[in-house]
């Protein structure tokens, strides 16, 4: 066969291929000027666009949704068996519980659920001592999922642990998100499998599930030990959570530790994911136990890109639109869409005090940059937007007026919204909200509050470069 014509069909192939993913944006796209970016991308250059769209394209997790809660009986029945028993323990029609919380138990499809106790845990010091200790006396099991395992310090001390606890007989179930923990030494989890833990990872424990959806990430970070204890929050397992990072700058993170019935939520939500990864469906404690002092109110809320909703969008959505004296934020990552930009502004318009804390300093470059460009905007309207002094500040908190709180994982950015697998706990009791209330104080009063002029008097080329690095953010 001639050259030419070689060349003809490789090229006929390869418009074939752009017009087939052509056909999957028009389908399933979310938002008009990302589907009209990448048709334009696949018909001017489908050499380039095509790979990368098959790398970045995709909206949804394809299969997950199936095998979470239409595919596996099980699953669901575990999930009304939760809604069932908790529904004694819920106060769906009292103040704080109005309709803004419970649109949120429909998009979890999980219950607030009463007698819980949430401990606020400021550091990862303070967390750490805290999730040894629960390891050490878990009796039954113990479920991890982090973004980010390391083989340091910290990682040894959770390795000796787990071995450790394995030996008396307890089982250990460790899922991990193989793009976080990349620098993860292979003879950490053998170590560990060797021991008798059941070890996977979320993208290439099912290869075949996961074709083409690297770009998805599992960003949960969860501890549960007997279905009566659970954490969540920003930290890893890693040394820097002690308190240094980059350049020996000092770690600023939440976390949190449950007990009572919530803790139920947060096991649903690794079995969810571990059954993804590993097709097994271990045999865990689905009775719901009431925490011993503390009456708090606690929804957990799994997000992500299988959803049928774009539930952390929503999420964030719901809190900005029902605050009503105040909003507070704090997040490593601010780069966020039209939607929540616009209801950040229309809640400080109508005199909601609106402050976003993050970070001076940043392990991520780009993203500090594309924060710059939004300040016009939020200044404007009152929006204080808060840069956190002392070091890095990875913290993912939200305080709505006195009433509610969330700890978790979510960051105030598009990969949080769309393209990772989140979890926050949502907790409505005054104690706890007085907590966190004061924690973000302290943080206040080590960040500079930023104005215009940090934006508008720098070069023009550093607000072209934040205007261009801001396009980028679907990708970062």
């Amino acid at each position: 066969m001639p050259e030419t014509s070689l060349i003809a069909i490789a090229v006929g192939l390869l418009y074939l291929a752009a017009l087939s993913c052509v056909y999957r944006i028009l389908l399933t796209y979310r938002t008009t000027q990302g589907a009209i970016a990448w048709i334009i991308s696949l018909i001017g250059l489908p050499y380039v666009a095509v790979p990368l769209f098959l790398l970045f394209g995709r909206s949804r997790f394809g299969g997950y949704v199936r095998a979470r809660r239409m595919g596996d009986a099980a699953l669901t029945d575990l999930m009304n068996y939760f809604e069932q028993q908790t529904t004694s323990l819920s106060q769906p029609d009292s103040e704080p519980f109005g309709d803004e919380l419970q649109v949120l138990c429909k998009l979890g499809r999980q219950p607030f659920t009463s007698n819980n106790h949430c401990t606020l845990l400021k550091d990862g010091e303070a967390t750490f001592e805290a999730l040894f200790d629960a390891m050490e006396n878990a009796r039954h099991y113990i479920l991890l999922e982090f973004y980010i395992i390391r083989s340091d310090k910290v990682g040894q001390r959770i390795k000796s642990i787990l071995k450790r606890k394995l030996g008396e007989g307890v089982q250990v179930w460790l899922l991990y998100d193989d793009i976080g923990s990349v620098w993860l030494p292979r003879t950490y989890l053998k170590e560990l499998d060797s021991a008798g833990a059941r070890v996977a990872s979320f993208g290439k424990g099912n290869i075949r599930r996961r074709r083409f959806q690297i770009n998805f990430r599992n960003h949960r970070k969860l501890l549960v030990c007997d279905g009566n204890t659970g954490f969540v929050g920003g930290i890893n397992l890693g040394d820097e959570y002690l308190g240094t990072a980059m350049d020996q700058e000092p770690w600023r993170d939440t976390h949190c530790c449950i007990t009572g019935p919530a803790v139920i939520g947060l096991q649903l939500a690794w079995l969810e994911d571990w059954n993804w990864a590993s097709s097994e469906f271990p045999e865990l404690n689905w009775h719901p136990s009431l925490a011993s002092s503390g009456d708090h109110q606690v929804l957990v809320l799994p997000t992500g890109p299988a959803d049928t909703y774009e539930t952390c969008a929503l999420f964030f959505l719901n809190c900005i639109n029902n605050a009503r004296t105040r909003i507070w934020i704090a997040s490593p990552y601010f780069v966020p869409d039209f939607q929540i930009m616009n209801a950040l502004q229309l809640a400080a318009l109508r005199g909601v005090d609106v402050r976003i804390i993050i970070p001076e300093k940043s392990d991520n470059r780009l993203i500090r940059i594309a924060a710059y460009s939004y300040l016009v905007q939020a200044c404007q309207a009152g929006v204080g937007i808060y840069r956190y002094q002392p070091g890095f500040m990875h913290q993912k908190v939200i305080l709505v007026d006195d009433r509610y709180a969330a700890v978790g994982t979510a960051n105030l950015d598009n990969r949080s919204m769309r393209l990772n697998f989140e979890i926050t706990a949502i907790t409505a009791s005054q104690t706890f909200v007085t907590e966190v209330t004061s924690m973000l104080e302290e943080d206040l009063a080590q960040s500079r509050l930023m104005t215009q002029s940090d934006y508008q008097d720098r070069s023009i080329a550093f607000r072209l470069g934040c205007r261009a690095v801001r396009l980028l953010a679907p990708l970062l």
